[in-house]
């Protein structure tokens, strides 16, 4: 990927030396990147709306109205998952590492791959 914007479920304080929460919808803040022409320009933090049980959408809805255009999980739900294959957001996945920037440097040089559907969760249990 190399333009967009770049959306990271975080623990904490996120930001770019922070790390991936291991459940989207239940991280404390999303981790925005803006990239143009492969390079990081920019980076912003956005506290998550909170996750209610069925309230899938409700971070899919947030997301893609900060013009989002890729997501990296270490785990997501199906119905979360295809919200955001509808509103045109791709997913990738890296369920092993928790710091947020190099996982962001492999989505742009295009070396982390796309979520599978069998990759996905069953309910938040981790």
């Amino acid at each position: 990927m190399k333009d967009g914007r770049i959306a990271i479920p975080s623990n904490g304080e996120g930001g770019l030396e922070g790390t991936r929460s291991g459940h989207f919808g239940h991280c404390d803040v999303f981790t925005f990147v803006d990239v143009k022409d492969g390079e990081i320009i920019n980076t912003e933090v956005l506290k998550n709306e909170g996750h209610v049980q069925g309230g899938c959408m409700v971070p899919v809805n947030l997301l893609s109205s900060h013009n989002v255009k890729a997501l990296i999980v270490g785990g997501i739900g199906m119905r979360p998952l295809m919200g955001f294959k509808q509103v045109g957001i791709d997913v990738y996945h890296d369920g092993e590492r928790m710091d947020i920037k190099p996982v962001v440097e492999d989505l742009i040089n295009g070396t982390l791959a796309a979520i599978k559907d069998d990759q996905v969760c069953g309910g938040g249990q981790h």
